[in-house]
Protein backbone atom coordinates (compact mmCIF):
# COMPACT_ATOMS: atom_id res chain seq x y z
CA UNK A 1 0.00 0.00 0.00
CA UNK A 2 2.85 2.50 0.85
CA UNK A 3 4.80 1.63 -2.61
CA UNK A 4 1.58 2.49 -4.43
CA UNK A 5 0.93 5.90 -2.84
CA UNK A 6 4.83 6.52 -3.48
CA UNK A 7 4.04 6.05 -7.20
CA UNK A 8 0.70 7.81 -7.45
CA UNK A 9 3.02 10.55 -5.69
CA UNK A 10 5.70 10.53 -8.17
CA UNK A 11 3.71 10.28 -10.96
CA UNK A 12 1.61 13.59 -9.88
CA UNK A 13 4.72 15.37 -8.65
CA UNK A 14 6.30 14.71 -12.41
CA UNK A 15 2.79 15.86 -13.95
CA UNK A 16 3.43 19.02 -12.31
CA UNK A 17 6.82 19.62 -13.09
CA UNK A 18 5.84 18.87 -17.08
CA UNK A 19 3.18 21.01 -16.95
CA UNK A 20 5.08 24.07 -15.28
CA UNK A 21 8.25 23.16 -17.73
CA UNK A 22 6.23 23.18 -21.06
CA UNK A 23 5.09 26.70 -22.77
CA UNK A 24 2.12 27.69 -24.35
CA UNK A 25 3.62 27.59 -28.00
CA UNK A 26 5.27 24.25 -27.12
CA UNK A 27 2.23 22.75 -25.95
CA UNK A 28 0.22 24.00 -29.16
CA UNK A 29 3.06 22.61 -31.35
CA UNK A 30 2.46 19.00 -29.61
CA UNK A 31 -1.14 19.05 -29.73
CA UNK A 32 -0.83 19.98 -34.03
CA UNK A 33 1.49 17.28 -34.32
CA UNK A 34 -0.97 14.83 -32.94
CA UNK A 35 -3.86 16.46 -34.39
CA UNK A 36 -1.90 16.90 -38.31
CA UNK A 37 1.30 14.89 -38.19
CA UNK A 38 1.98 15.79 -41.58
CA UNK A 39 1.34 19.01 -42.14
CA UNK A 40 -1.91 18.70 -44.13
CA UNK A 41 -4.08 21.71 -42.94
CA UNK A 42 -2.72 24.66 -44.48
CA UNK A 43 -3.61 22.43 -47.91
CA UNK A 44 -6.55 21.18 -46.64
CA UNK A 45 -9.18 20.65 -49.65
CA UNK A 46 -12.01 17.84 -48.36
CA UNK A 47 -15.97 16.93 -47.73
CA UNK A 48 -17.05 15.98 -44.67
CA UNK A 49 -21.00 16.14 -42.89
CA UNK A 50 -21.85 17.24 -39.74
CA UNK A 51 -24.93 16.50 -37.96
CA UNK A 52 -26.47 18.98 -35.36
CA UNK A 53 -28.61 17.71 -32.91
CA UNK A 54 -30.26 19.72 -30.46
CA UNK A 55 -33.59 19.52 -28.27
CA UNK A 56 -37.05 19.75 -29.40
CA UNK A 57 -35.60 20.07 -33.03
CA UNK A 58 -35.59 17.79 -35.54
CA UNK A 59 -31.75 16.89 -36.58
CA UNK A 60 -29.65 18.93 -39.36
CA UNK A 61 -27.08 17.71 -41.51
CA UNK A 62 -24.50 19.79 -43.15
CA UNK A 63 -22.29 18.67 -46.13
CA UNK A 64 -19.47 20.91 -45.78
CA UNK A 65 -16.80 21.65 -48.45
CA UNK A 66 -13.36 23.36 -47.70
CA UNK A 67 -10.73 24.10 -50.13
CA UNK A 68 -8.78 26.34 -48.09
CA UNK A 69 -6.03 26.66 -51.47
CA UNK A 70 -8.71 27.52 -53.97
CA UNK A 71 -10.66 29.83 -51.11
CA UNK A 72 -13.46 27.66 -51.72
CA UNK A 73 -16.03 26.90 -48.85
CA UNK A 74 -19.51 25.44 -49.61
CA UNK A 75 -22.16 24.15 -46.74
CA UNK A 76 -25.69 22.68 -47.77
CA UNK A 77 -27.84 22.29 -44.78
CA UNK A 78 -30.65 19.84 -45.32
CA UNK A 79 -33.51 19.66 -42.18
CA UNK A 80 -37.00 18.41 -42.72
CA UNK A 81 -36.49 17.64 -46.56
CA UNK A 82 -35.18 21.75 -47.11
CA UNK A 83 -31.80 22.01 -47.76
CA UNK A 84 -30.56 25.83 -47.90
CA UNK A 85 -26.74 26.16 -49.12
CA UNK A 86 -24.09 28.98 -49.10
CA UNK A 87 -20.91 28.96 -51.30
CA UNK A 88 -17.89 30.95 -51.46
CA UNK A 89 -15.54 31.00 -54.11
CA UNK A 90 -13.13 33.35 -53.43
CA UNK A 91 -14.99 36.29 -53.35
CA UNK A 92 -17.85 35.32 -55.25
CA UNK A 93 -21.42 34.67 -53.23
CA UNK A 94 -23.73 32.40 -54.19
CA UNK A 95 -27.16 30.98 -51.97
CA UNK A 96 -29.30 28.31 -52.91
CA UNK A 97 -32.90 27.30 -51.34
CA UNK A 98 -33.82 23.43 -52.46
CA UNK A 99 -31.03 24.08 -55.67
CA UNK A 100 -32.38 26.89 -56.88
CA UNK A 101 -30.31 30.07 -57.08
CA UNK A 102 -32.08 33.01 -55.20
CA UNK A 103 -31.87 36.31 -56.20
CA UNK A 104 -31.05 39.10 -53.90
CA UNK A 105 -35.11 39.24 -53.23
CA UNK A 106 -35.59 35.64 -53.06
CA UNK A 107 -32.52 35.60 -50.33
CA UNK A 108 -34.06 38.26 -48.16
CA UNK A 109 -37.55 36.49 -48.21
CA UNK A 110 -35.29 33.08 -47.15
CA UNK A 111 -33.76 35.41 -44.62
CA UNK A 112 -30.36 33.91 -46.55
CA UNK A 113 -27.41 35.88 -46.40
CA UNK A 114 -24.00 36.28 -47.91
CA UNK A 115 -22.55 37.35 -44.15
CA UNK A 116 -24.38 34.30 -43.17
CA UNK A 117 -22.23 32.67 -45.52
CA UNK A 118 -18.92 33.99 -44.21
CA UNK A 119 -20.12 32.89 -41.05
CA UNK A 120 -20.75 29.23 -41.66
CA UNK A 121 -17.08 29.56 -43.25
CA UNK A 122 -15.55 31.04 -40.44
CA UNK A 123 -17.39 28.99 -37.96
CA UNK A 124 -16.52 25.63 -39.71
CA UNK A 125 -13.12 26.23 -40.91
CA UNK A 126 -12.69 27.19 -37.13
CA UNK A 127 -13.93 24.75 -35.12
CA UNK A 128 -12.65 21.86 -37.25
CA UNK A 129 -9.04 23.42 -38.35
CA UNK A 130 -7.83 23.30 -34.41
CA UNK A 131 -5.45 23.35 -32.92
CA UNK A 132 -3.86 24.65 -36.18
CA UNK A 133 -6.12 27.68 -36.20
CA UNK A 134 -4.77 28.98 -33.29
CA UNK A 135 -1.27 29.86 -35.17
CA UNK A 136 -3.38 31.99 -37.33
CA UNK A 137 -2.31 35.99 -37.22
CA UNK A 138 -4.35 37.97 -34.58
CA UNK A 139 -4.34 34.90 -32.43
CA UNK A 140 -2.38 35.16 -28.54
CA UNK A 141 -1.21 32.33 -26.75
CA UNK A 142 -0.64 32.85 -23.31
CA UNK A 143 3.04 31.30 -22.97
CA UNK A 144 1.98 30.16 -18.94
CA UNK A 145 0.92 26.66 -19.48
CA UNK A 146 -2.06 25.52 -16.22
CA UNK A 147 -2.45 22.46 -14.97
CA UNK A 148 -6.68 21.91 -14.34
CA UNK A 149 -9.25 18.97 -13.65
CA UNK A 150 -12.26 19.41 -15.82
CA UNK A 151 -15.15 16.31 -15.16
CA UNK A 152 -12.85 14.42 -13.23
CA UNK A 153 -9.97 14.35 -15.45
CA UNK A 154 -6.17 16.33 -15.61
CA UNK A 155 -5.49 18.44 -18.41
CA UNK A 156 -2.57 20.94 -19.33
CA UNK A 157 -4.64 24.12 -20.19
CA UNK A 158 -3.91 26.92 -23.01
CA UNK A 159 -5.31 30.34 -23.11
CA UNK A 160 -5.94 32.02 -26.42
CA UNK A 161 -7.07 35.79 -26.65
CA UNK A 162 -7.55 37.38 -29.88
CA UNK A 163 -6.85 41.03 -31.06
CA UNK A 164 -9.27 43.65 -31.20
CA UNK A 165 -9.67 42.72 -35.03
CA UNK A 166 -10.64 39.23 -34.38
CA UNK A 167 -12.61 39.10 -31.80
CA UNK A 168 -12.94 39.61 -27.94
CA UNK A 169 -13.46 36.21 -26.67
CA UNK A 170 -11.02 34.33 -24.29
CA UNK A 171 -10.61 30.79 -25.15
CA UNK A 172 -9.14 27.93 -22.82
CA UNK A 173 -8.03 24.45 -24.89
CA UNK A 174 -7.72 21.40 -22.55
CA UNK A 175 -5.28 18.77 -23.63
CA UNK A 176 -4.66 15.35 -22.75
CA UNK A 177 -1.37 15.53 -20.47
CA UNK A 178 0.16 12.56 -22.55
CA UNK A 179 -1.43 12.32 -25.85
CA UNK A 180 -1.69 16.09 -26.03
CA UNK A 181 -5.07 15.26 -27.95
CA UNK A 182 -7.84 18.52 -27.64
CA UNK A 183 -10.96 16.92 -25.50
CA UNK A 184 -12.23 20.22 -24.05
CA UNK A 185 -12.16 24.26 -25.40
CA UNK A 186 -14.09 26.39 -23.51
CA UNK A 187 -14.88 30.21 -23.93
CA UNK A 188 -16.01 33.46 -22.10
CA UNK A 189 -17.01 36.81 -23.42
CA UNK A 190 -15.93 40.09 -22.33
CA UNK A 191 -17.11 43.23 -21.21
CA UNK A 192 -15.75 46.81 -22.88
CA UNK A 193 -12.89 46.68 -20.45
CA UNK A 194 -11.82 43.02 -21.55
CA UNK A 195 -12.64 41.57 -18.36
CA UNK A 196 -14.06 37.82 -18.57
CA UNK A 197 -17.82 38.25 -17.76
CA UNK A 198 -17.94 34.81 -15.53
CA UNK A 199 -21.32 33.54 -16.42
CA UNK A 200 -21.21 34.01 -19.87
CA UNK A 201 -19.95 31.50 -22.52
CA UNK A 202 -19.80 27.86 -23.50
CA UNK A 203 -17.84 24.83 -22.69
CA UNK A 204 -17.35 21.52 -25.63
CA UNK A 205 -16.82 17.99 -25.01
CA UNK A 206 -14.88 16.33 -27.73
CA UNK A 207 -15.11 12.59 -28.07
CA UNK A 208 -14.18 10.02 -30.74
CA UNK A 209 -12.27 10.97 -33.75
CA UNK A 210 -12.55 10.87 -37.65
CA UNK A 211 -9.61 11.27 -39.35
CA UNK A 212 -9.99 13.51 -42.24
CA UNK A 213 -7.58 14.05 -45.04
CA UNK A 214 -4.80 12.67 -42.65
CA UNK A 215 -6.19 15.06 -39.70
CA UNK A 216 -7.39 14.05 -36.31
CA UNK A 217 -10.49 15.56 -35.83
CA UNK A 218 -13.24 15.20 -32.86
CA UNK A 219 -16.30 13.23 -33.96
CA UNK A 220 -18.54 14.11 -31.01
CA UNK A 221 -18.88 18.23 -29.87
CA UNK A 222 -21.01 18.39 -27.24
CA UNK A 223 -22.24 21.66 -26.54
CA UNK A 224 -23.15 23.33 -22.68
CA UNK A 225 -23.62 26.37 -21.32
CA UNK A 226 -20.73 27.51 -18.62
CA UNK A 227 -22.81 29.33 -16.20
CA UNK A 228 -25.73 26.18 -15.43
CA UNK A 229 -24.25 23.33 -17.54
CA UNK A 230 -27.18 23.57 -19.49
CA UNK A 231 -26.94 21.26 -22.24
CA UNK A 232 -27.74 22.68 -25.67
CA UNK A 233 -26.46 20.55 -28.88
CA UNK A 234 -24.05 18.05 -30.24
CA UNK A 235 -22.65 18.41 -33.23
CA UNK A 236 -21.49 14.65 -34.82
CA UNK A 237 -18.67 14.25 -37.88
CA UNK A 238 -18.82 11.53 -40.35
CA UNK A 239 -19.48 10.70 -44.16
Amino acid sequence: MKLRYSLFLFIGIVFTMNSQNISGSELLEKAINYHDPSGNWPSFSGNFKVTMTTPNQSPRVSDINISLPTEFFSVTANRDGNTQTYTLDKTNCSLFYNTIKLDEAAAEEKKMTCERANMYKNYYTYLYGLPMKLKDKGTNINEKVERKTFKGKDYLVLKATYDKAVGSDIWYFYFDPETYAMEVYQFYKTDDKGNVKPDSGEYILLTDEETVNGIKMPKVRAWYYNKDNNYLGTDTLGN
